[in-house]
């Protein structure tokens, strides 16, 4: 009667004929008894790996801005220049666009088409955020001035079309303050220079406020 044979498991390894010759290199059978992939495999994936890595070192083609209006500088496609009269207006009154440097290259900033009613001495564009009498004396002298006015909403600010109906003395010159609601309090409150004129505010501008 033949001894019982002893189990085994799959970890244990399978005992070799004496004589018998393995197709596999030492290193090998190593890593096929450790569990360990084969070195091809271990390649491919890295292969893989820096592949995939050298996709982010791809140039990336800037996106085309579309041809746009040298008058309004809207697209071509939506030129609003058909609905804006042909020769500037005549206005007595200066105005003085305070425009925030975020609105400047917005596709629908609405500055040029201001810009593109009136004489180019009448409607000046100041772009900035900060600004000073050393950096700017010409909007410093302006802001002194008695006729000049200020367009912001406050607890001081007068209806501008009530001001204008009882002020004897038509307003020389207007500043605007161009941008969103948190840019133009960020530039009125941190330029001391425009709460020097008297402030006014538009009840209609306020009501067709995006951000109202």
């Amino acid at each position: 009667m033949e001894p019982p044979k002893e189990a085994r498991t799959l970890s244990d390894p399978v005992a070799r004929p004496l004589g018998a010759v393995s197709s596999l290199t030492p290193n090998e059978e190593e890593r096929r008894e450790g569990g360990v992939a084969p070195p091809a495999a271990v390649l491919g994936e890295e292969a893989d790996g820096a592949s995939a890595d050298g996709l982010w070192e791809l140039p990336v083609e800037p996106a085309e801005r579309r041809p746009e209006c040298s008058r309004c500088s809207r697209p071509q496609k939506v030129c609003l220049c058909p609905f804006l009269p042909v020769y500037p207006l005549h206005v007595s009154t200066h105005l003085y666009i305070i425009q925030h440097p975020a609105e400047e290259n917005k596709v629908l900033r609405t500055v040029p088409l201001l810009t593109a009613c009136l004489p180019q001495d009448k409607c000046k564009v100041k772009i900035g955020r900060r600004f000073s009498e050393e950096r700017d004396p010409e909007l410093s002298t302006v802001c002194r001035k008695s006729g000049t006015l200020i367009l912001y909403p406050g607890d001081e600010a007068a209806n501008l079309e009530e001001f204008i109906l009882d002020s004897p003395i038509y307003p020389s010159t207007i500043i605007i303050i161009d941008g969103t609601w948190s840019q133009a309090k960020d530039i009125f409150y941190k330029n001391s220079l425009f709460r020097l004129p008297k402030q006014l505010f538009n009840l209609p501008l306020l009501l067709n406020s995006r951000e109202i």
